[in-house]
């Protein structure tokens, strides 16, 4: 069983429906009991960082996460949800992220006006570390952005020293952490419930690890 976290952070139906057409049984809940128990976890969101760190605490969903996390039970963040994993944003000063990941996220550069913020539409990803997301998913494949924070690739694949790798970029007038892979947890800044039928096999992936 699937378990979709619900803490109030928009782009849940979308979630539903992939899996449902991708054949996979999910509840959607913000119970410690189903959210520990289940195969596969999902943290969706849209929103500002601030907001969402706040419901999750609420809920209790952030301490649940670790401790799903502890189980080595796979994670994927989508959207938000990758922003989330990592440990603060320049969206919302002194707020703590999730911490399940070393960096920050921080705000996409204008370029003098020449970029549209927030960064919406279809981008081409690129493998600087090809990770379990992405098997049988070609190069340049196009894939669905909607956000106006991201996480910086730096170096060759790695983020930080904690282990992340940064899996796939986007180039949106900076380099654009698309995906990232550390043991059990994935995440995708792209929406892959959104992008089409490699958007669909790349969510398929992570729910067969």
């Amino acid at each position: 069983m699937i378990a979709i976290c619900d803490y109030d952070a928009g782009n849940i139906r979308s979630v539903q429906r992939a899996c449902t057409h991708l054949g996979y049984e999910y509840t959607l809940t913000r119970d410690r009991n189903e959210i520990l128990s289940a195969d596969h976890v999902i943290l969706p969101g849209v929103g500002s960082f601030g907001n969402a760190m706040e419901k999750l605490q609420e809920y209790g969903i952030d301490s649940v996460l670790h401790e799903v996390n502890a189980k080595g039970t796979p994670i994927l963040g989508i959207c938000l949800g990758l922003q989330l994993f990592f440990e603060g944003s320049e969206e919302s000063p002194g707020v703590k992220g999730l911490g399940l990941m070393k960096g920050n996220i921080i705000r996409i550069p204008d370029q003098n006006g020449t970029l549209k913020i927030p960064h919406m539409g279809w981008n081409s990803l690129s493998y600087p570390c090809r990770g379990r997301l992405f098997e049988g998913i070609p190069e340049n494949t196009f894939v669905y952005f909607v956000h106006s924070y991201y996480l910086p690739v730096c170096g060759t694949g790695t983020e930080g020293n904690d282990g992340t790798m940064v899996t796939a970029a986007a180039d949106y007038g900076v380099m654009v952490g698309a995906s990232v892979e550390k043991d059990n947890l994935f995440a995708c800044q792209f929406h892959p419930e959104k992008s089409s039928e490699w958007g669909l096999k790349i969510l398929d992936n992570f729910l067969k690890v």
